[in-house]
């Protein structure tokens, strides 16, 4: 049973970005395969069978089931013109109802896509979505390493403000690495009915 209120296709003017279909599994892999050495600076470590094309089948199973229960929303970016392409993601993890109506937000891109302003425009388009009355999200905090400077400028642009300094935060890179915590909020946030 469905009973996610987010749209599982949202159309900007440069991406399209789905929840996805199982048959996404191959471009995910090749996206990660690609992108590997690239995100090994900002992610955490991760295994080798990540890599494949069954792992990302399975993840892609179990992100779909979040979606559809409304307790996480991935979204696969790729260019309009090309929708087998994976080059992106925007995740909201951690959704928290009851007092927070909250989640967490990931983000990643292709290396090649960089610099275009792709995530910009993805972002602002998901964050709508989650912010939208059916979805009614209050809040999406997103966490940066303080050295990844594009990241924390799109997060800026987009109007997240810095809310601290996280030490030893997340094991990335061989290491405990800070990050700087930030959040954006919903000005258009209804209280529930049953509040």
């Amino acid at each position: 049973m469905d009973l996610t209120p987010a749209r599982r296709e949202i159309v900007t003017d440069r991406l399209l970005l789905q929840a996805g279909e199982l048959q996404l599994s191959e471009a995910l892999a090749d996206f990660y395969q690609r992108n590997r050495s690239h995100f090994a600076r900002w992610d955490p470590p991760t295994a080798e069978s990540f890599y494949t094309a069954s792992a990302q089948a399975e993840r892609q199973r179990l992100g779909l089931k979040a979606f559809s229960e409304g307790t996480a929303f991935r979204y696969w970016l790729s260019p309009r013109d090309d929708p087998q392409r994976v080059i992106g993601s925007v995740h909201f993890s951690q959704i928290a109802r009851g007092a927070f109506h909250s989640c967490v937000l990931g983000y990643a891109l292709d290396q090649q896509c960089q610099g275009r302003g792709l995530m910009h425009e993805a972002l602002s388009a998901a964050i709508e979505e989650m912010f939208a009355p059916l979805v009614n999200l209050h809040r999406i905090q997103a966490a940066y390493r303080p050295e990844n400077l594009r990241s924390g400028a799109v997060l800026s642009r987009l109007g997240f403000r810095i809310e601290g300094l996280a030490k030893d935060y997340l094991f990335i890179d061989g290491a405990w690495r800070d990050h700087q915590l930030t959040a954006l909020t919903n000005p258009c946030f209804t209280e529930p009915l049953d509040w």
